[in-house]
C-alpha cells in the first residue's frame, strides 16, 4: 500500500471518499450536518493540515490529515474499511510522523473503538465540537 501526498487537484476525490465514509460511520449526522461540513472539508479543512493518502491503482482509498503530533482527520473509502487502509495509515503517522494524539467523535463507536485497539486511550471529553454542535469530542493520546 503506497501513501503519497496528494495535490490539490485530489482534493474533490478526497471530499467524496468522506463524504461515503462519513455516511457510513457518521450515522449520529442528519443530511444538513453532512452538507454543512462537506464544503469545509473541501475549502478549509484539507488545506489546514498535513494531508497524505493511499493510492491504488489510481483511486484514493483513505486519508489522513495531521498537524504536528495531532490526526485532525482519518478516513476510509466504506468499501476498503477493514482491510488494513486505515492502520496502515495511522501506523504511517505514528511511526514517520510522530502522530500522538486524536479527537474522535464519542458517537462513532467504531472509531473510537479502532485507536482503543491500537493503543489510545481517552484523556479529555467535551460535550461540543469545535463548531460548537452537540456532538461529544474524546481527545484520545497513544499510549505505547
Amino acid at each position: 500500500m503506497t501513501i503519497v501526498t496528494p495535490s490539490i487537484a485530489d482534493y474533490i476525490e478526497i471530499t467524496d471518499l468522506w463524504e461515503a465514509s462519513v455516511r457510513a460511520t457518521h450515522t449520529f449526522l442528519t443530511e444538513a450536518d453532512i452538507q454543512y461540513y462537506k464544503p469545509l472539508i473541501l475549502n478549509e479543512y484539507l488545506k489546514a493540515v498535513s494531508l497524505f493518502c493511499t493510492r491504488d491503482h489510481n483511486e484514493i482509498r483513505g486519508f489522513i490529515g495531521l498537524d504536528d503530533d495531532k490526526i485532525e482527520m482519518l478516513f476510509i473509502r466504506p468499501d476498503y474499511r477493514g482491510k488494513g487502509v486505515g492502520k496502515a495509515l495511522l501506523d504511517f503517522a505514528v511511526k514517520k510522523q510522530n502522530a500522538r494524539k486524536v479527537d474522535v467523535n464519542e458517537q462513532n463507536v467504531q472509531a473510537v473503538g479502532f485507536y482503543e485497539y491500537l493503543g489510545f486511550k481517552t484523556v479529555k471529553r467535551e460535550p461540543l465540537d469545535p463548531n460548537g454542535k452537540p456532538f461529544p469530542i474524546l481527545s484520545m493520546e497513544l499510549q505505547k
